[in-house]
C-alpha cells in the first residue's frame, strides 16, 4: 500500500501482519522485529538496556499475537519504521498493565466506563533517524488507530516518552495522559506516561487520515516474510549517526525538538544515496562547500614551517586526497534547522584544523584531553555564554544541558540569539549554536530543567557521568541540591555570579568534605529551600552571592524588583566575561592545573579606572 506522507511528499509502503505463538517459524521473525526496534530504540547508547553486547534486546511476550505494522519508503526497500497493535486477547500481558500495576489498571478502565474486551494497546512506535520528520511516524501511528478501530477498539491504551515530545505527538492524535501516571523509567532513561484515546472523540488534528486509511487497512494484511523482506541484522549500527530530517510545512512544534545535525559519508553507498535523495527533496535551503579551502588549511597546519603555496600546496592537498573525488571527502552536515547542508573534513582532521590556533595556549595533546571530558550546564541564559565558549575552545567533547525555560523577548538583552529563536527552550538554541561549531559534539539536553527524578541520571547516566559541573540557575533549591550530588560525587564545580565579574570555584574533586558555597550558608540543606516566598528567595541569593560585595548597581537595585523593575538586571557583557572566567577555570581544572576553590573578582570597572592606566 502506498500513500502520501500527510502532505510531506513521501510516499510511504506499509504493511500488516498478526503473528500468533504457533505460526511456523515464528520466534524468528519475532527476533527479527525485536532486533529492529531494540536498534532503533538503543539510539547509539540513549538507551543501554536496549543492547546486551552485540545483540539487540526487546524481548516480550506480547509480540505473539499482536498486529505488526512495518513502514518502508519502496516497496523492496528496508523497513524504516514500525508499530505494535495489541488486541484484548493478550490484555493480561498490556506493557500499560504492568507499567500502572494490575489493580490501578483496572481501577482505571472502570473509572473510566470500559471494558477489557474493547480496550486495545499501542505502543512501540519506532522510527529509523534517516526517516524521521518525514511523516512515518504520523502515518503508522494513523495506521495502528484505524486498525483498531476497524478491528472494534472503543479506547487504546499506551504509555509513552516524554523527553522528545512524545507524549505531545501523541495528544495531536486524540490520546490524553491520564494524571498521576508520569514517572521516570530507567529502561528508558526518561519520564513515561501512561495515554489513553477514545475511538468515538475522533483522532485530534489527525481525524480526517485515520478516516482515510481505514478501509485500507484490510488491503494491507500480508505475510510476515513479506513484511519485514530483507531485513538487516542490527549489529554493527548502534553507533551510527543519529539523522533528523523535518519536511517543508512541518509546524513549529516539531522544529523546537530537532536539534541534532545529520551526518552523511559520501564514501557510504547508504549514505550517499540518502544525501542525493535530501538534495532532491527541497529542503535544502543552503549549499556551504569550501571542502577545498578546509584541505588547503589542514594540509598547511600540519607543516607550518614550509610555507605551502601554489603547485606545491595543490600536490599536497593531492596526496591528502589520495585519489579521493573532493565532494566525496569527509561529511556532509545537514541542519535540519537552517535547511543548511555544510561540506566539512572528516572528524579528527576538522578538530585538529578548528582548534590550530589554540596551540601555544593549549596544545594539541592538551586538546584531546579536553575533548575526552563531558560537562554539565545547569541554566542556559548566563549558562548559555560558558556552553557556547566551551565548545568554540573546546573546552568538552560531551556535555549535558539543563533549562526548563523558553527563550523570551527579554532574554535578547544578553543571550546569543535571534528573534526567530524566541519560544525554543534554551537548551536547544544551546545545543544547535554548539553543534554548529563542531557538529560531532555529544549533547544530551534536559528541557525540563534539573529536577529530582532526573538528577541522579545527568550527573553518572545517559551517555556518561560529567566531569565538571557549571551553576548558572536561579532556583535556590536546584543550587544546593545540584551541589549535594558534586560533593558527593566528587565533582568541582563553577559559578560566574553575573555582578562584578564574581567567580565561584568548589573543588570538591581534591575536598571532599568542603562546606558547600565555602559555608555562607551553613548547614542549609536543599530540604529546607523547598516552598520559599519571592522575598525568601531574593534574600536566599543575596546571601549566596555576599550581599556585602555586590556592586552598587545591584544594591541599589533589589528593593525596585517587583515594583521599578521586572527581574534582576543584567547584561550581554557580564554574561560574555562570565563565559570566559567559567572557561578558564573549567580548563585548568580538567588539566589538572593550579585552580583552587574560592570567590574571585574581575571587576571591569575597578580595573579600567583611570589610576590603572599602563600609559601616561
Amino acid at each position: 500500500m502506498s500513500t502520501d506522507g500527510v502532505g510531506f511528499g513521501v510516499p510511504w509502503q506499509v504493511s500488516a501482519f498478526q503473528l500468533p505463538a504457533e505460526a511456523p517459524g515464528a520466534a524468528e521473525l519475532v527476533t527479527r522485529i525485536r532486533e529492529l526496534r531494540a536498534r532503533i530504540l538503543f539510539d547509539g547508547g540513549r538507551r543501554p538496556d536496549f543492547r546486551d553486547g552485540e545483540d539487540y534486546v526487546d524481548d516480550q511476550e506480547l509480540d505473539f499475537g499482536a498486529w505488526h505494522f512495518v513502514g518502508r519508503r519502496e516497496a523492496d526497500g528496508p523497513p524504516v519504521g514500525y508499530v505494535r497493535l495489541s488486541t484484548p486477547q493478550t490484555g493480561r500481558l498490556f506493557q500499560s498493565r504492568a507499567f500502572l500495576g494490575e489493580g490501578p489498571f483496572e481501577d482505571l478502565l472502570t473509572e473510566e466506563g470500559l471494558g477489557t474486551a474493547e480496550t486495545f494497546e499501542h505502543s512501540r512506535l519506532v522510527v529509523e533517524h534517516r526517516a524521521r520528520k518525514l511523516g512515518l511516524g504520523v502515518h503508522l501511528n494513523a495506521m495502528a488507530i484505524a486498525a483498531a478501530r476497524c478491528l472494534g477498539a472503543k479506547a487504546m491504551i499506551g504509555t509513552s516518552g516524554t523527553a522528545d515530545g512524545q507524549d505531545l505527538f501523541h495528544e495531536r492524535f486524540g490520546f490524553r495522559p491520564v494524571p498521576g501516571t508520569r514517572r521516570y523509567v530507567e529502561r528508558y532513561t526518561e519520564d513515561v506516561v501512561l495515554m489513553l484515546y477514545r475511538a468515538a472523540r475522533g483522532a485530534g488534528e489527525y481525524t480526517a487520515l485515520v478516516e482515510q486509511l481505514e478501509p485500507v487497512f484490510s488491503t494491507i494484511t500480508v505475510t510476515p516474510e513479506r513484511a519485514l523482506g530483507d531485513l538487516p541484522r542490527a549489529h554493527g549500527r548502534a553507533g551510527s549517526s543519529a539523522v533528523t530530517i523535518p519536511a517543508p510545512g512541518a509546524d513549529r512544534r516539531m522544529d523546537a525538538e530537532v536539534w541534532r545535525p545529520v551526518l552523511f559519508e559520501p564514501q557510504r553507498a547508504e549514505d550517499r544515496g540518502e544525501l542525493d535523495a535530501l538534495l532532491a527533496s527541497g529542503q535544502v535551503r543552503e549549499v556551504c562547500d569550501t571542502i577545498e579551502e578546509q584541505l588547503r588549511e589542514l594540509v598547511r597546519s600540519r607543516e607550518p614551517g614550509r610555507k605551502l603555496a601554489g603547485a606545491e600546496l595543490e600536490r599536497a592537498v593531492g596526496e591528502q586526497l589520495a585519489g579521493v573525488d573532493p565532494a566525496s571527502y569527509g561529511v556532509w552536515a545537514w541542519y535540519p534547522w537552517s535547511g543548511r547542508l555544510v561540506h566539512l573534513l572528516p572528524r579528527e582532521e576538522f578538530r585538529l584544523v578548528r582548534t590550530d590556533r589554540n596551540r601555544g595556549r593549549i596544545e594539541r595533546p592538551q586538546q584531546r584531553e579536553l575533548m575526552a571530558r563531558r560537562v554539565g550546564v545547569i541554566g542556559l541564559s548566563v549558562g548559555s555564554s560558558a556552553a557556547l565558549t566551551f565548545a568554540m575552545e573546546g573546552i568538552g567533547g560531551a556535555f549535558k544541558l539543563a533549562d526548563f525555560d523558553d527563550l523570551s523577548l527579554s532574554n535578547l538583552n544578553r543571550l546569543r540569539a535571534g528573534v526567530h529563536h524566541m519560544g525554543l527552550n534554551k537548551c536547544v538554541i544551546s545545543a544547535r549554536q554548539m553543534l554548529e561549531i563542531d557538529p560531532w559534539l555529544d549533547i544530551e539536553i534536559y528541557p525540563a530543567g534539573l529536577t529530582d527524578e532526573n538528577m541522579p541520571e545527568f550527573f553518572s547516566g545517559g551517555h556518561g557521568p560529567i566531569d565538571l559541573l557549571v551553576e548558572e540557575c536561579d532556583t535556590p533549591y536546584v543550587k544546593i541540591a545540584a551541589r549535594e550530588h558534586a560533593r558527593r560525587l566528587g565533582i568541582p564545580v563553577v559559578m560566574d555570579a553575573n555582578d562584578r565579574g564574581l567567580l565561584d570555584v568548589e573543588r570538591f574533586d581534591l575536598e571532599p568534605e568542603r562546606p558547600l558555597l565555602h559555608g555562607i550558608l551553613g548547614e542549609t540543606t536543599s530540604a529546607d529551600l523547598l516552598d520559599l516566598t519571592f522575598d525568601q528567595i531574593v534574600d536566599l541569593i543575596l546571601t549566596m552571592v555576599d550581599r556585602e560585595r555586590i556592586s552598587p548597581e545591584l544594591a541599589a537595585s533589589i528593593p525596585q524588583i517587583g515594583k521599578t523593575l521586572s527581574s534582576w538586571p543584567q547584561l550581554a557583557s557580564g554574561v560574555a566575561l562570565g563565559g570566559a572566567l567559567t572557561a578558564e577555570a573549567a580548563r585548568r581544572i580538567l588539566l589538572g592545573q593550579p585552580r583552587p576553590s574560592g570567590r574571585f573578582y574581575t571587576d571591569l570597572e575597578l580595573l579600567t579606572r583611570a589610576d590603572r592606566s599602563t600609559v601616561a
